[in-house]
């Protein structure tokens, strides 16, 4: 029980922080899953997304719905916060790159900023470049100016 009253308190705690941010840029809660949540802050021109849970096959059709819609809307620039993911498969993997995708396809870009799991799973199956991996949010917003 105790791991689960931990994991839940980590969503509030996350989703709180960024609710309330200094810069007063307002974080909209994304509709996700119970093991995927989720904040979309739209800034001078991109869309980041601050992500913690599970990216697995049962949070990927959601997580690819819900970003894609968002995605369409604009800004075409995205970051994906996934420095608080804790767990990638492959289901997950093909989402990133289906959205990577789109991104381009829209004239747009997709940087992903991750932690020590994520880039691990990603660099198995060599898409680290592709999918532009950064080290930090204010790495890849340099990026994109």
């Amino acid at each position: 029980m105790k791991p689960v009253v931990d994991n839940l308190l980590k969503n509030y705690l996350y989703l709180n922080v960024y609710l309330n941010d200094e810069e007063g840029v307002i974080a909209e809660p994304l509709n996700l899953t119970v093991s995927l949540r989720g904040t979309r802050e739209v800034r001078d021109n991109c869309q980041l997304f601050r992500l913690t849970g599970l990216l697995d096959a049962f949070s990927e059709p959601t997580f690819r719905k819900v970003l894609g819609s968002k995605i369409d809307e604009g800004p075409k620039h995205i970051i994906l916060d996934l420095s608080q993911i804790d767990f990638v498969d492959s289901s997950g993997l093909g989402a990133l790159v289906q959205l990577a995708k789109q991104a381009q396809n829209a004239e747009g870009t997709l940087q992903i900023v991750t932690n020590a799991r994520v880039t691990q799973t990603v660099k198995l199956v060599r898409l680290e470049k592709f999918l532009s991996l950064q080290l930090s949010v204010d790495a890849a917003l340099e990026n994109i100016k």
